[in-house]
């Protein structure tokens, strides 16, 4: 891959050696853009970091340097968006009907349903006529480029309702998704996935979205085929009257059943909230993000506050004055307001939706909103308490300095146990989902799934931290420190004491032999461990 690299992204020699320069001042100690503007280029301006990397990673594949992963931390462009653990690849499938009527969502035809083309990461997919190999070989190109690691990659399927395409074209596009991150072309996605287990770029876990009036058994198993491990459900709301108003399609209790289901089956859940819907009060957004966590609690949840654009139904009870979007400081006010209730077991993944602003006609149009609630928070006092909120990122880590928490809550139809080590100021280094299903849980799942009979789950295991290398450690960081097998064990424990005769995990692609090297062994669908 870094041949591959060096093809799409050259250096010339005075370039080289300009950046020769700039790395041994930054390496002795000089700050990054001081060394870059010591230093500026014959013709004006200055070399970007882009350029940085391209030097090192030449000078280390010559063999002329050390691989410094200090140096490479240095000059890494937005470090956080491998600062996770891993490193995410959003892709989009084609456009395609779409199940639903909502009149919230803007059309684009050239587009799936409710996005744009103009948007970041559907902007890319636009530009790669949808191929997802296409999709996957930049990403992890322009990943490559600005110094990230892409050894450990979480896929992000995007496109509206996954299950509304057929599983002939599901099935092509992730074997597709797989052959760019093995680098190599396989005949069926059961040959791409076992390449995968030792490949350069492993898949540690994959997303999909859907609505949730489409999640069944059958389909969880079939999802499972596929390898994914984490769901995406737009429930928009949990009050009936908002979701009939905005023709949702579905009801909340279709919604639960869902998570429910989800939950049974091991997968992570992600539901979309949106406040500001029509029919909705601040009041009213208040009291439903409450419901969020009575039952449903999902792992994650993005909040999109409602634009309006000008090719959604919306627009026209806009135009009618039968619709008004919150003034700019309420919405901040609502924000605030709810998000010092979320519990620590759930990640905000994200505030906005980043629709151009020039698509909006009214409503939230700052891309900032989330900063701008936290500043909120913090003119209050009060924090937020969200795993991402409380992630260490780039924080060293003494493994002695964390404390194993068990933060334990119901949700429907399981006792859940996250298993939390924190540092003394609260930041997370790491966790792990247990559910324990009850009996009605167990129930849902017990003939389609039958690696989960008499099984509690382990559905996620997470390493804060930035994203290092399959096998590599990093003095101060949190992963590879052994935290993973600490609260594997802690599960073994707790579902033993209570009594289950295995113990399951929905383990992504490329963390099966990770599983395997813990005493879990292969079962149809997820590695199993006998109790």
């Amino acid at each position: 891959m870094m041949t591959r690299w060096h093809k799409l992204r050259n250096i010339t020699p005075e370039k080289l050696e300009l950046a020769r320069i700039v790395l041994d001042e930054i390496r002795g100690g000089t700050d990054t853009y001081r060394a870059l503007r010591r230093h500026p280029l014959p013709g004006g301006g200055y070399l970007g970091k882009d350029a940085l990397v391209a030097a090192y990673r030449r000078l280390v594949e010559s063999g002329e340097w050390q691989a410094d992963d200090a140096l490479l931390a240095r000059i890494r462009m937005k470090p956080i968006r491998s600062l996770s653990g891993v490193t995410t690849v959003t892709v989009l499938t084609k456009p395609y009907p779409c199940p639903g009527s909502c009149i919230f969502c803007p059309t684009d035809e050239r587009m799936p349903k409710s996005y744009l083309v103009d948007e970041p990461g559907a902007a890319r997919a636009f530009q790669n006529q949808f191929d997802p190999f296409a999709q996957c070989r930049s990403r992890l190109d322009s990943y490559l480029a600005v110094g990230h690691p892409v050894d450990k990659i979480e896929l992000l399927i995007l496109g509206g309702s996954w299950t509304a395409y057929p599983r002939s074209y599901q099935e092509e596009f992730i074997l597709r998704c797989f052959d760019a991150l093995n680098g190599v072309e396989s005949a069926t996605l059961a040959e791409a996935q076992r390449r995968n287990e030792t490949a350069a770029c492993r898949n540690v876990g994959l997303v999909v979205e859907t609505r949730p009036n489409t999640i069944t058994v059958e389909q969880l198993a079939w999802f499972r085929d596929l390898g994914v491990t984490k769901v995406q459900m737009g429930a928009q709301s949990m009050d009936d009257r908002i979701l009939a108003l905005n023709r949702r399609g579905h009801t909340a209790a279709e919604t639960l059943q869902a998570t429910a289901l989800l939950r049974a089956a091991g997968f992570k859940i992600v539901l979309h909230w949106m406040p500001n819907l029509l029919g909705a009060t601040p009041a009213s957004d208040r009291q439903d993000f409450a419901r969020l966590w009575q039952d449903y609690c999902p792992d994650e949840i993005k909040i999109y506050p409602t634009q309006l654009m000008k090719s959604a139904g919306l627009y026209q009870y806009w135009e009618r004055g039968e619709y008004q979007p919150y003034p700019m400081d309420e919405l901040i006010q609502l924000i605030a307001d709810v998000k010092p209730g979320i519990p620590p077991y759930c990640r905000v993944n994200r505030v906005i939706r980043d629709i151009p602003s020039h698509h909006v006609v009214a409503g939230n149009r700052r891309t900032s909103l989330r900063q701008d609630v936290l500043k909120e928070l913090a003119r209050r006092g009060q924090v937020c308490h969200c795993i991402r909120c409380r992630e260490i990122r780039g924080q060293a880590v003494s493994i002695s300095d964390l404390t194993l928490d068990d933060h334990v809550y119901h949700a429907a139809d399981a006792g859940e146990h996250f298993l939390q080590y924190v540092t003394s100021e609260n930041k997370l280094a790491g966790y792990l989902r247990l559910s324990l299903p009850e009996p009605a849980g167990a129930a849902r799942v017990a003939d389609g799934l039958t690696d989960l009979q008499g099984a509690a789950l382990i559905r996620e295991v997470h390493i804060y931290g930035q994203s290092l290398g399959v096998g590599k450690g990093q003095a101060g960081a949190a992963q590879h420190s052994g935290l993973g097998t600490r609260l594997i064990k802690k599960a073994v424990e707790i579902s033993r004491g209570h009594g289950y005769q295995r113990l399951a995990v929905i383990a992504a692609v490329g963390t099966r032999r990770y599983y395997q090297s813990r005493g879990f062994r292969r079962g149809e669908r997820y590695m199993i461990m006998d109790l």
